[in-house]
């Protein structure tokens, strides 16, 4: 009985981490656990984390929304360091990469309201 409540309690300070990540690390699953005894009283509890590859969109559309993690070299575009291809955007808007493509992209609402492809290279 002790040693069954050692290995729970072992298994519920390891998993709390766990529960505890934060948001980007939530694509991470759990594939194995394995509990050992050792015969000086130890518990041993090694996990095997396996994170899946990323999946990243190669085409998006106007109206839909935005999700940064699955774009490909995300990041936000200085429409002036590509003068004569972007124009300035709108107010409340901006320029995102994906890929080779510019996206104009609401900042509040997170809606594409155009797609420029190939323009970043």
């Amino acid at each position: 009985m002790k040693k069954f409540i050692l290995a729970v309690a072992a298994v519920s300070m390891v998993a709390t981490p766990v529960l505890a990540a934060p948001a980007q690390q939530r694509h991470q699953t759990v594939t194995k656990t394995v509990v050992k005894h050792k015969p000086n009283g130890r518990t041993v509890v090694k996990q095997t984390v396996r994170r899946p590859a990323p999946q990243y969109r190669t085409s998006w559309r106007k109206g839909e929304r935005f999700d940064y993690r699955q774009a490909r070299n995300y990041r936000q575009v200085d429409y002036r360091s590509y003068h004569g291809r972007l124009k300035a955007p709108p107010r409340g808007y901006r320029y995102v990469q994906s890929g080779n493509d510019a996206v104009l992209v609401g900042i509040t609402s997170g809606l594409i309201a155009a797609v420029f492809a190939n323009v970043l290279r």
